[in-house]
């Protein structure tokens, strides 16, 4: 996955994409390219996941197993494998996302909180 405009981001990035997959698949089973453009859309298109961060991080979530896939035949067109959330998968997006407002809260702590708000970090 890449942050479109940022060059020296790769922390940042480093192990996002199996979350960012957990949440789009929240909403409902869905095909990989379907996946990767979901996380481009809801992120106003600053977040790409190309097929070689994609496809590794789906058999991943598998093998974990966050996500399990099924076959899909098209009418017209060559079949696709739909990834749906499993239980194990909610609650790792459910534990991941407390985790993420923890951790952004405590970074925006120490960065300076430009919202005009206090930051309020809860404890691990």
């Amino acid at each position: 996955m890449y942050i479109v405009g940022m060059n020296d981001d790769q922390e940042l990035k480093k192990g996002s994409t199996p979350i960012l997959i957990l949440s789009v698949l929240s909403s409902g089973p869905s095909h990989g390219y379907a996946i990767a453009r979901e996380i481009q859309r809801l992120s106003a298109e600053a977040l790409k996941v190309g097929e070689g961060a994609l496809y590794p991080a789906l058999r991943i979530l598998e093998g974990a197993p966050l996500v399990e896939s099924t076959w899909e035949i098209q009418p017209s067109g060559p079949s696709r494998r739909i990834y749906t959330l499993t239980e194990a998968g909610h609650a790792k997006l459910a534990a991941s996302r407390r985790s993420w407002q923890r951790f952004s809260s405590a970074v925006n702590a120490v960065l300076g909180d430009t919202s005009g708000g206090t930051p309020h970090v809860q404890p691990a």
